[in-house]
């Protein structure tokens, strides 16, 4: 909501509005936690589970219109306010700014996943199908034709796309270099697609995942735009990152596991040299080597882990999975009583500040258990394929239907 409220996409706020809540920021969510508090089993800004997404806090849509459609930014934000009302009736809380800072004026709509009512609002294919039905309609209402591209009918293209196709600008570089600007910044890849989307790329999640750029007439999946982009290889790029590396355990140290391990490593490190298996860059910047090869970043940071932190087995490192489980479901019931006591303690300024600082903490310190979480199950994972000698064969055999893939677009 601090996104989309923002005075210099809005015309210094004049292009926004509210539905049973503040238009402020803060106003807005403490009126909306305290309406999904009321209804829903969990808080409003409680930690998410460790498996699982969790619940679905608010919905956030985004209304665009193309430059050639002639729309004004009274007529955009009229539309979004009429579209609000007819989707969502008058008990929805919602959010509406209305973006005029780029050729193609575009509305946010952030809505309340209860009403003031506690009517569950849902987002999935069938109610965005819905969705679009009822924003298709209201435009038509006000005037505006329905462009083929939006449809599904025709080939036509939008002015930004044909900019980037005079000037040789490419859909997926502006995605990749987006990415790679913000994988320094993200602790996990829910919140890199968060951070994508506010910036107002479109994100479909699914067997594939795709993005789209503003301005973007379709989809691209991540796996087009690089061996360096799939869910995977942005998982390691993001899990890894702060690492380190090279840490190369003396013989009299060495445990089975990191034994396994270390013998991996140095048969993915040939496979690189030799170009025998599937070149994917860690630093997308730099030239592609051994050293920059993200496989062999994987295996060394993993090592790096079992030896800085002593994991002597599998069966100590499941050990310490199963802690981190319980500490964190423990943490995680911590911190929803924190916050519960901090909604009940709002009358008192003093007291309220106190524990919104605790949240604050606990809320950190959830946050490193579940990244230390992750990596373990990620050992665990990396193992088990080393132990049924599945790593290197699967990196052949990606090589190899890559080689075969690639000859069949030649044949074409």
């Amino acid at each position: 909501m601090r996104y989309i409220l923002n005075p210099d996409k809005t015309e210094d706020l004049l292009y926004t509005a509210s539905v049973n809540c503040m238009t402020d920021a803060e106003s807005a969510y403490l009126q909306m936690r305290l309406v999904y508090d009321q209804f829903a089993k969990d808080h409003f800004n409680s930690p998410p589970p460790l498996q699982g997404k969790g619940s679905v806090k608010a919905i956030h849509y985004i209304q665009s219109f193309s430059p050639d459609d002639d729309v004004t930014p009274e007529l955009a934000h009229k539309i979004a306010k009429a579209f609000l009302r007819k989707a969502f009736g008058d008990d929805v809380q919602a959010v509406i700014a209305t973006h005029v800072d780029k050729d193609h004026l575009h509305s946010h709509i952030i809505i309340n996943s209860y009403s003031l009512f506690g009517k569950k609002y849902y987002a999935n294919r069938k109610s965005l199908k819905r969705i679009r039905e009822i924003s298709d309609g209201v435009c038509k209402a006000f005037g505006i034709d329905i462009h083929p591209n939006l449809t599904g009918k025709g080939k036509s293209i939008n002015h930004k796309e044909w900019e980037h196709r005079k000037n040789g600008t490419s859909w997926k570089q502006q995605i990749r270099d987006e990415i790679d600007k913000l994988i320094p910044a993200v602790n996990s890849l829910d919140e890199l697609f968060q951070a994508l989307e506010e910036r107002e790329y479109e994100i479909k999640r699914g067997k594939y995942t795709s993005i789209r750029a503003p301005g973007q007439e379709r989809f691209v999946r991540t796996k087009t735009l690089g061996d360096e982009y799939t869910e995977d290889s942005l998982n390691i790029r993001i899990t890894y990152r702060d690492i380190g590396t090279g840490i190369t355990p003396t013989e009299n140290k060495q445990t089975k596991l990191s034994q396994a391990y270390s013998t991996v490593l140095q048969d993915v490190r040939i496979l690189a040299a030799q170009r025998k298996k599937v070149p994917r860059k860690r630093i997308i910047t730099a030239e592609y080597s051994v050293e920059n090869d993200l496989d062999v970043y994987k295996l060394s940071a993993q090592l790096a882990v079992i030896n800085k932190e002593s994991i002597k087995s599998i069966g100590d490192l499941q050990g310490r999975i199963a802690k981190l489980r319980a500490d964190y479901e423990k943490q995680r019931v911590a911190v929803n009583d924190l916050i519960g006591e901090y909604n009940n303690s709002l009358a008192d300024i003093k007291k309220a500040e106190s524990l919104y600082k605790q949240v604050a903490d606990q809320k950190e310190k959830l946050l490193q258990i579940r990244q230390r979480y992750d990596v373990y199950c990620d050992i665990s994972k990396t193992y088990s394929e080393i132990s049924k000698s599945d790593y290197i064969s699967n990196l052949v055999e990606e090589k190899q239907r890559k080689a075969q893939t690639n000859k069949k677009k030649q044949r074409r």
